[in-house]
């Protein structure tokens, strides 16, 4: 993995031919992996509805590129008004920065807990990728309320397309700080190209089927 870059050394680059060529491949990759996909989803939702009886969908609003506000899809992993409940955990979080992040979060439920340990939870977002709001790599889409606590170093995370997966959820996830989180990202930003983007999809594929750094 290429090294961290320093705060003061980042600098976005326009790279044309790689964005035409990463969206041809998001196209193809997404239409695939949806393919791929319906079977386990529809399974999946057997059973986050036999759980609770709730919805199978939860949908949220997050921001993209440039801080273009989207829907993103995902399975339901969580209980229901889960968000409502999340003021009482607050002093529970365990990522620094204005993310949040709790491994034992009990507002998980059970299915939830096997729907994100596989990532299977995330299958719906190839969705997202196929409309042009997300990519298959990029940095993971922030909160509304994340991105206005951005200091003006942390918001070029929004320099490109959110993704599906990228390094921190390879290489990082909860075992990082925020200011780490955000410099790997930057990293990518920096020298982003279709190998690196290859290397980061095999990267999370072993971690998905390790059940490591997911």
């Amino acid at each position: 993995m290429l090294q961290l870059i320093e705060y003061e050394s980042y600098k976005y680059k326009n790279k044309p031919i790689y964005d035409i060529l990463k969206r041809f491949f998001d196209i193809i990759f997404s239409s695939v992996a949806l393919c791929f996909s319906i079977p386990i989803i529809l399974i999946a939702a057997l059973f986050i509805k036999v759980e609770d009886n709730g919805p199978i969908f939860f949908c949220q609003t997050r921001l993209t590129k440039n801080g273009k506000p989207f829907l993103m899809y995902k399975l339901r992993t969580m209980k229901i008004d889960a968000d409502k409940e999340k003021n009482k955990i607050m002093d529970k979080n365990e990522q620094n920065g204005p993310a949040f992040k709790m491994e034992n979060d009990p507002r998980i439920t059970k299915v939830g807990k096997f729907l994100r340990k596989t990532s299977i939870d995330e299958l719906p977002q190839f969705l997202n990728v196929l409309k042009g709001e997300m990519s298959v790599v990029g940095p993971r889409p922030p909160l509304i309320e994340e991105v206005n606590q951005y200091n003006q170093y942390q918001y070029h995370r929004l320099d490109v397309l959110g993704g599906i997966t990228c390094i921190w959820q390879c290489d990082g996830r909860n075992k990082v700080s925020f200011d780490e989180w955000v410099r790997m990202d930057l990293t990518y930003i920096q020298n982003r190209s279709i190998w690196y983007d290859f290397v980061i999809i095999l990267k999370t594929i072993v971690s998905v089927l390790k059940r490591t750094g997911m």
